[in-house]
């Protein structure tokens, strides 16, 4: 570091950088099995029943699953471009662990077990979001009420592995704490 013409020396830190390759295992395949699935269901889904889909669907629903808004059919394909986008960017982001914010300080004893942990947390992310977007546009397009338990469940299924993986992460940073 530079400062003021003068050179100061930077502190040795244990931290590692470089690249890691973190291998699949089952839960990645299931991940991106059942993703896909997803996203090819919806889009054939939404091809073979275009005839029949009504030209007015539901676009928008309340906390209630009342439909509040009315939109074309033709809105029903947003949410699948934005699932494809969605698969697309954050499958290219879990190739690069070194750009997640870990919350740990990753040393060469724990960088495997925090980028698989935080690995498997985004693909099981990615894989619940993208089952609810292809749900969402099937629902839409039968013109159907949302069912009342349908965000509940899915904002305790998000959350609920998202405070999963977040436990085991932080139990990794107390064997391992920040730096301050």
């Amino acid at each position: 570091m530079v400062r003021s013409g003068r050179r100061i020396p930077r502190a040795r830190s244990k931290v590692v950088e470089e690249p890691i390759k973190i291998e699949r295992n089952a839960l990645d395949i299931l991940e991106t099995i059942v993703s896909l699935l997803c996203l090819v269901g919806v889009v054939a889904y939404l091809i073979l029943a275009w005839d029949t889909i009504p030209a007015k669907i539901p676009g928008h629903y309340n906390a209630a699953g009342e439909v509040n808004r009315w939109g074309s059919k033709s809105e029903l394909i947003v949410l699948p471009i934005i699932s494809w986008l969605m698969f697309g960017l954050i499958t290219l982001i879990e190739q690069y662990p070194s750009v997640w914010n870990t919350g740990v300080r990753i040393t060469e004893a724990n960088r495997s077990a925090v980028y698989r942990l935080l690995k498997n947390l985004i693909a099981v992310v990615k894989m619940f979001t993208l089952a609810m977007f292809g749900s969402l546009t099937v629902i839409s397009s039968l013109c159907l009420r949302l069912p009342m338990w349908y965000i509940l469940a899915f904002l305790v299924i998000l959350f609920g592995t998202m405070a999963y993986f977040i436990v085991r992460l932080s139990r990794l940073r107390s064997e391992s704490p920040m730096e301050s």
